[in-house]
């Protein structure tokens, strides 16, 4: 099953069960999937996960946003959406992987300092990609070629 397939399964069992923020999510969703099929790149697995990565993202800032603002409401709202769109996201790596990942990049590019941090971040971006997030990434990477 794909993922427009599953997308629009759950968008009418959804309407089914009347559950509003999981619709909203859902619709959200599949207006991008909608978007990206129409793009020149189509729509693959990759494009798929950056763009549900980035609503999530945006959703989180928001709710971020509305919490300093003091309308907790609204945040919790945004959190939930985003907490539906992460469900269909692939399983992200524990810190401890994410380590053990980059220290065998780390090995295999020959970093040594610093100022090697480009060259491994530009492998372990690409083969993490949707398996962490880029902040925890370049955390790590500064951790580990800092010493």
């Amino acid at each position: 099953m794909t993922l427009e397939e599953k997308i629009n399964a759950d968008i009418k069992s959804a309407m089914l069960a009347r559950e509003a923020q999981k619709l909203e999510a859902l619709r959200a969703i599949k207006s991008a999937v909608l978007l990206l099929k129409t793009s020149p790149e189509g729509l693959t697995e990759e494009s798929g996960v950056k763009a549900m990565q980035k609503m999530v993202k945006q959703r989180k800032e928001t709710a971020e946003i509305y919490t300093t603002q003091g309308r907790p409401e609204l945040a919790e709202v945004e959190l939930s959406q985003a907490f539906i769109i992460e469900s269909y996201l692939p399983k992200q790596m524990a810190e401890e992987e994410i380590k053990a990942a980059i220290q065998a990049i780390v090995s295999s590019v020959g970093a040594t300092s610093p100022a090697d941090m480009g060259k491994v971040m530009g492998v372990a971006s690409k083969q993490l990609a949707g398996k962490a997030d880029g902040k925890i990434i370049s955390q790590i990477v500064k951790d580990l070629l800092g010493k």
